[in-house]
């Protein structure tokens, strides 16, 4: 905290003896302490406990999270912004998928895939295949969460999404 006269106080002796220039100085102080309390606040004003709600979801966009639903309550998008930027650097990996997918429905998700590590001239034919059980969809819906999984997967890589035993990805084609 700042004393009330913090920039008088800086003045040189001779001068704070002037009536006038003690006025004059106190009106820049004034002004210069609203700016130093809008300065104080801007760590707490980036913290997601705490941030109003609007600048959560705009945190949230910053770091590619565009999906949050501003009708979910306060404390689910807070979380959901929170998580998403402690995983952004496992983004493309198992981990990440699986912990965000677990951010998500609340549930952990089965994950196998065929992605890896190789050495030159050792990587497989085909692109890399990932099948994704989840027990439920929790809050958000199957659209959401296809749109989801493809921003978080590599490009070339395919998946399978199961929602509570049924396939939603790739649809099942009835053959007559």
């Amino acid at each position: 905290m700042r004393p009330n006269d913090w920039a008088v106080r800086q003045l040189p002796v001779g001068m704070t003896e002037d009536d006038f220039f003690v006025r004059f100085v106190s009106i820049f102080q004034d002004v210069a302490s609203t700016v130093f309390e809008q300065i104080d606040t801007l760590p707490s004003l980036f913290d997601t406990a705490v941030a109003p709600d609007s600048l959560v979801r705009a945190i949230g966009s910053w770091v590619g999270l565009d999906w949050v639903d501003p009708s979910l309550p306060d404390m689910a998008q807070r979380d959901l912004v929170r998580g998403y930027s402690a995983g952004l650097q496992w983004r493309g990996t198992r981990k990440g998928l699986t912990d965000l997918l677990t951010l998500i429905t609340g549930d952990e998700p089965a994950i196998d895939d065929s992605g890896g590590v190789y050495l030159e001239d050792e990587a497989p034919e085909m692109a890399p295949h990932v099948r994704i059980a989840l027990p439920t969809s929790g809050p958000a819906t199957t659209q959401d969460l296809l749109r989801i999984i493809r921003e978080e997967l590599p490009a070339s890589v395919t998946f399978e999404l199961d929602i509570g035993g049924t396939r939603v990805h790739p649809p099942v084609v009835e053959v007559r």
